[in-house]
Order: C-alpha cells, then structure tokens, then sequence
C-alpha cells in the first residue's frame, strides 16, 4: 500500500477540474463549476500563482486533492493556509488519505512558520466534520462569513 502526496503538475488541469467536479456532486451543487480546464491550468501553472494543489496517489493512481492558498493575518502580522477544497474519492476513504494531505498543509505551515491553517466544512457534512475534529480542529463560531458575488458584487464595484 503506497500513498504520496505531491504537487499537481502542469499537465493535470484536467485531473483537478475532475477532482473539483466531483466534490461539487458531493457537496450537492454539481451545477456549481463553472471553471473550465484553461482557467484551472491559469490559475495553478502560471509564473506566479496564487493557489497550489496537491494531488494524493493511492498506489499509483490519482485519488484526491487539497487546493490552497496563503492568507495573511494583520493581528499576528504572519502568513497561514486557507484550504479552500479537500477531497478524497469515496472508495479510498478511511486509509488516511485525507489525514496525509492535511498532514502536509500543517508540516509546511509549521516549516514556513505561518501561523494558522484554516477551511470551511458545510454544517451538514456530518463525516467531514468528525474528521476534522479527529485532527484537533475546532470550529469559529463566533465568526459568520460574508461574501459578495454576482450581481451584488458588480453593483458594489460600480458604487451603488
């Protein structure tokens, strides 16, 4: 039983894409992706990107991802990680897949000396949850998140 983590490489915009699509059946908004194969590939495999993937192998074969992102804390004046996706295939769960892609985010915050690694998990993604608790995360209750898109963000943006 082998198990690497490792960057997603230039030529797997279309194995990301994949991952994405199939976390959004998961998360129950399959009509929610938008992004196309070039955008993924922009975003990840650009001169100076600003967000990163990691793929996990199971044995060989590509079985999950955590896409991420650099945050930066203006009260401790340091860096973190926000994870925006993790994702591991149904059928490999429970092998510690997850737990190594974690794993890794949380070496690289410590070796970087960033000061935090944080996500979102859905309020219903009961399994997601015990999983995260199981690493010794706590939930942020006394934030509530915010966001502006679509029109909203467009009619901010022109100032009305």
């Amino acid at each position: 039983m082998t198990l690497l983590i490792r960057p997603a490489g230039p030529n797997e915009a279309s194995l990301v894409l994949g991952f994405i699509r199939e976390l959004a059946v998961y998360e129950k908004l399959p009509d929610a992706v938008t992004a196309s194969e070039a955008e993924i590939a922009a975003s990840l495999f650009c001169e100076n990107p600003r967000v990163f993937c990691d793929i996990a192998e199971w044995q060989g074969a590509p079985v999950g991802f955590a896409v991420w992102f650099y945050t930066y804390s203006t009260f401790s004046g340091r860096h973190g990680i926000w994870l925006e996706d993790l994702f591991v295939r149904e059928a490999q769960r429970g092998r510690g897949i997850g737990k190594a892609l974690m794993v890794g985010l949380a070496r690289r915050c410590v070796d970087e000396g960033l000061t935090r690694l944080a996500w979102w998990v859905l309020n219903w993604n009961e399994p997601s949850r015990v999983f995260y608790r199981s690493l010794g995360a706590k939930a942020q209750d006394e934030w509530t998140v915010k966001r502006l898109d679509g029109e909203a963000l467009v009619a901010l943006a022109e100032g009305t």
